[in-house]
């Protein structure tokens, strides 16, 4: 892979993905993938549930991908075999991601999605940690997303590009995740640029628009997916109170901590949903 330049990445993103699905499936053996994860910060740990993986290697070696930046993030892609009810399931599992904020552009921010989709997944979940604006949620709780504001103003599209995102966060996945979990509540997610934290301001303006969480990922992933005709679940889980619900600090250290403290209940999740999405 020694052709690739990461300006290939800018200047023909589709064919940086299907260069970097290709490397994928040289390196694991499997021509397609079935589901993709991509898991955000503390979220690692509770991949471990999936079992054993059976191939695992550096993002940054793979066409297109960076080292992470972001404490909590691997760096690593994983490989998984996991009994489904009609059958094994490949799942493709990306141990953090780059986010908008680091500022290397959109097509970083999605190439794990775009090449996810080109190493023929059908179902993209997206994992994330988020601040709860909801004053009802605690830290700890796992919350499905329903739906989500963009606060950035960035898109992984261009052109005369329409796509509907009525349904972009998969209704269908999202009973099927509810049947496995009945404790779980849907909220409405905010994509806020960052790496500032949101003002106290700003959170009562996000919740005045109906909003419940607020991070820094996972909505130009869902768009670009969901543009390649995947389907997406979204799953933030509150690790911390959004800036002046409590009136305390908000640190990327308790972000990481609370993660890792629901990483048994999370990986249990995925355990039990994953089997039965195809």
């Amino acid at each position: 892979m020694s052709s690739f330049n990461i300006q290939d990445l800018y200047t023909d993103p589709m064919a940086a993905a299907e260069l970097a699905a290709a490397d994928i499936a040289r390196r694991t053996g499997i021509a397609k993938h079935d589901v993709a994860l991509v898991m955000g910060s503390g979220w690692v740990s509770a991949v471990d549930a999936l079992g054993t993986p059976a191939h695992e290697f550096d993002a940054h070696e793979v066409p297109g991908f960076f080292p992470p930046e972001v404490e909590g993030h691997s760096g690593k892609i994983r490989s998984y075999a996991i009994a489904g009810e009609h059958g094994s399931i490949n799942a493709l599992v990306f141990l953090g991601r780059t986010h908008l904020y680091e500022g290397k552009g959109i097509e970083p921010v999605v190439h794990s999605a775009r090449t996810a989709v080109k190493a023929g997944c059908k179902i993209l979940i997206l994992t994330n940690a988020c601040g709860g604006i909801n004053k009802e949620y605690h830290v700890g709780q796992p919350v499905l997303i329903r739906d989500h504001i963009s606060l950035t103003a960035t898109s992984p599209l261009i052109g005369a590009n329409f796509v509907d995102l009525t349904d972009l966060y998969s209704k269908r996945i999202r009973a099927i995740v509810k049947a496995e979990d009945s404790s779980l509540q849907e909220g409405v997610y905010v994509h806020w640029r960052g790496p500032t934290y949101e003002t106290p301001a700003e959170i009562l303006m996000m919740r005045t628009m109906g909003a419940d969480l607020v991070g820094m990922s996972t909505v130009p992933e869902a768009i670009a997916a969901h543009a390649l005709g995947a389907e997406v679940l979204g799953i933030s889980l509150v690790t911390n109170a959004a800036a002046g619900v409590t009136g305390e600090k908000l640190n990327h250290e308790e972000v990481i901590a609370a993660g890792k403290a629901a990483a048994d209940r999370m990986g249990a999740l995925l355990k039990g949903v994953i089997p039965k999405l195809l």
